[in-house]
């Protein structure tokens, strides 16, 4: 049954800022950088107990690295999933930036000109929060779902710490939903930080580092070497190129055009002719595309001009996800009964039309969609451009509001008896 407004308003009268902020504090207070979330991740095992949860399950995916998942069971109906990273980046340079002020520890959780600031405060520890003190909030009032509610906060989805950054995680909860272990959610809400606004669709991408290698000589008879600086030029000449012709092809309505882009070039550094000179890059994948299909063209191009110009090169693809070479693009259908129920919830509490975006990141819903064949969507408090800096931090009343639509939307999704 779908809940009136005498229920909805029930719900938002029990939501409580204080109990909200109380949580997110100590959820950054916990600090998880990548490789090190064990500690947070049995912080919300307790705190999903303490909410009255009807099962809450944690498991290592990696020694000494462990997922969190729960359950609050309906009579019978959708059931939801909210999910979330418990990892944050480093902070390394975050104290020296703030010293002498109250943000200088990075997980003190300080809430200044009604921001509350920290590592992990967006990315995403609020989502999270939310997700938690939404639940909290139905069973504060005593409001039956028909529906199934199920949260899952995994590891491992941060990259940037050696040997880390698989998404090992989100494969191990896929796996536990594909054999039957975790009960098969129809639709999900991933809470990465998108200003409350609904992100449908997200790119894919691969990291290619090629390494390319002429023979070196000595400088005054250079021509008994291959000159590996003068091929790698050669070849940003080409990836530039290609860049423009991938850009020319297609233009998403939700995620823009495609693009490689170069990030780091190194070569040389004797008083000889160079002989190895490395590359890096990102290529930007769109739906309709497939990150297989594009390294084969990112190969192509790089083996033809070696070959051309009497080089060797080794490629490597060093981000691996839900693809052996990178992370797949995903996107959910703007008609999704989620999307519908969601973008009502948005409506209802902050009085304005929400937005259809693309999210300009890859993060793990693409599991979802295409191992799984479960529609999801990003949508979370917070903003993509304060992630991984310092500054970052979230609005008070946007945590609050982001609460209040998943609760709603848990209320139409699911129902309520």
């Amino acid at each position: 049954m779908t809940a009136g407004d005498d229920v909805k308003a029930r719900i938002l009268r029990e939501i409580d800022q204080d109990a909200i902020l109380g949580l997110l504090r100590r959820a950054v207070q916990t600090p998880s950088i990548t490789t090190e979330e064990a500690r947070f991740a049995w912080f919300l095992h307790q705190e999903m107990r303490d909410i009255g949860l009807d099962r809450v399950e944690i498991f290592d995916f990696a020694p000494g690295r462990p997922n969190v998942w729960g359950v609050l069971n309906g009579s019978g109906g959708r059931r939801l999933m909210l999910a979330g990273h418990t990892d944050t980046v480093d902070v390394a340079g975050w104290a020296e930036r703030w010293r002498g002020t109250p943000k200088e520890d990075p997980f003190a959780g300080v809430i200044e000109n009604g921001e509350i600031w920290g590592r992990g405060v967006t990315d995403m520890k609020g989502g999270i929060v939310a997700s938690l003190a939404a639940l909290a909030t139905i069973r504060r009032a005593g409001v039956r779902l028909q529906g199934d509610v199920l949260v899952a906060f995994v590891g491992d989805e941060e990259s940037g710490i050696p040997g880390s950054g698989h998404s090992d995680g989100i494969k191990a909860i896929v796996r536990k939903i594909g054999e039957g272990e975790i009960p098969r959610p129809d639709f999900v809400v991933y809470t990465e930080p998108t200003g409350l606004d609904i992100y449908l669709a997200q790119m894919g991408f691969l990291i290619a580092d090629v390494t390319v290698t002429g023979r070196s000589a000595y400088f005054g008879l250079p021509w008994h070497g291959v000159d590996a600086v003068k091929g790698a030029h050669k070849l940003l000449t080409r990836l530039f190129a290609y860049s423009d012709e991938i850009w020319a092809r297609a233009d998403h309505p939700l995620l823009g055009r495609a693009f490689n882009l170069v990030t780091a070039i190194e070569g040389g550094g004797y008083i000889a002719v160079p002989g190895c000179c490395t590359l890096s890059m990102i290529r930007k994948v769109l739906p309709g595309e497939t990150v297989e299909g594009a390294r084969g063209e990112l190969d192509g191009i790089i083996r033809l001009l070696a070959m051309n110009e009497g080089l060797q090169v080794e490629i490597g693809y060093s981000a691996a996800r839900d693809s052996v070479s990178g992370g797949r693009p995903a996107e959910t259908p703007t008609n999704a009964d989620g999307v519908r129920a969601l973008a009502g919830a948005i409506r209802e509490v902050t009085g304005k039309d929400y937005s259809i975006k693309g999210a300009p990141f890859w993060s793990e819903i693409s599991f979802f969609i295409h191992e799984l064949g479960i529609p999801a969507v990003y949508c979370g408090a917070g903003d993509i451009l304060n992630c991984h800096t310092f500054n970052e931090r979230v609005a008070v009343q946007e945590l609050v509001n982001s609460v209040k639509a998943l609760a709603l939307t848990i209320l139409d999704y699911c129902g309520v008896e």
